[in-house]
């Protein structure tokens, strides 16, 4: 399969601005975008609001009406088309197999202030084995897409990694949005003081402060190689105690990407998104993208 950018449609407002910011991301990586549409077949029992015949029918114009708008803002992007049936959660996944990414649209921010992700975009990124982009309708999201058309300067690519166990497929991600985008990269690894700290130090253990230089110098031996392989890059380091999602979701208020990860876990059950990641996608007001890893 040739590589391309997927972008999954389901007609909404939401995945018609997902789908600006993959022919963006398209541009970038000069590769062809692919619009995928899945109709859902009303189940048994259940009486349409209009007919199913015209249900498809207009499920099927989805990605035409999108690519006539992508061409108007990126006039000579390569558009490829797929129209498939079946529950988008999980057709949608086996769609993208071989690209480089997978992106979806997001509902705008609920009533706590949260990211509402929807099932299909939980099911999918808990069954996709390659990245998966979740884009929401905001200020912050509108002033994303203009950024390659106004010669604005992007804004920081954010990545949260555990310094501890950091993958490479992970990093590496992030690291080639930041070179994209000609911006910084900002690592942010969290870290909280075990429990019995409560309770008095024993002796023996790091103080604090010497546990907060370790876990500093684990980020910046995590991040070496990659200094290393692109010296230009403008890398920053922040190593903070306390909760992974409060740092990240601050700092994403400032980025214009949020690349976190996601253990691949194949059980019976399906896969799993993790705390983390999974409360980032609900709360992040920056685009973000999980990349799932071994």
């Amino acid at each position: 399969m040739p590589r391309t950018v997927v972008v999954g449609l389901d007609g909404s407002r939401e995945s018609l601005a997902a789908a600006h910011w993959a022919a963006r991301e398209a541009g970038l990586r000069g590769l062809p975008l692919k619009l995928v549409n899945v109709w859902e077949p009303v189940p048994l029992g259940r009486a349409p609001l209009m007919g199913e015949e015209t249900q498809r029918h207009l499920s099927e114009r989805v990605p035409w009406d999108t690519a006539e708008a992508l061409w108007q803002s990126h006039p000579d992007l390569e558009v490829v088309m797929e129209q498939l049936t079946g529950r988008p959660g999980e057709v949608l996944p086996q769609a993208a197999e071989g690209a480089d990414l997978l992106v979806l649209g997001s509902r705008g921010l609920s009533g706590l202030g949260g990211f509402l992700v929807g099932s299909v975009g939980q099911a999918v990124v808990a069954r996709a084995e390659l990245p998966v982009v979740l884009f929401r309708v905001s200020e912050q999201g509108q002033n994303e897409l203009t950024q390659d058309l106004d010669g604005t300067p992007y804004r920081p690519v954010l990545l949260g990694l555990d310094a501890n166990t950091p993958d490479d497929a992970l990093i590496e991600f992030a690291v080639d949005e930041a070179l994209r985008r000609d911006t910084a990269l900002r690592v942010v690894h969290a870290w909280n003081l075990p429990p019995y700290y409560s309770y008095g130090l024993p002796s023996g253990l790091l103080t604090g402060a010497e546990l907060g230089e370790s876990e500093a110098a684990a980020l910046t031996e995590a991040l070496l190689p990659w200094r290393q392989k692109h010296p230009t890059l403008d890398l920053v380091e922040e190593s903070r105690h306390g909760r992974a999602v409060d740092h990240l979701v601050a700092a994403a208020r400032d980025a214009s990407l949020l690349v976190v990860g996601r253990r691949i876990r194949h059980s019976s059950f399906g896969g799993r998104i993790g705390s983390v990641t999974h409360a980032v996608l609900h709360h992040s007001t920056a685009p973000v993208a999980v990349v799932p890893h071994l």
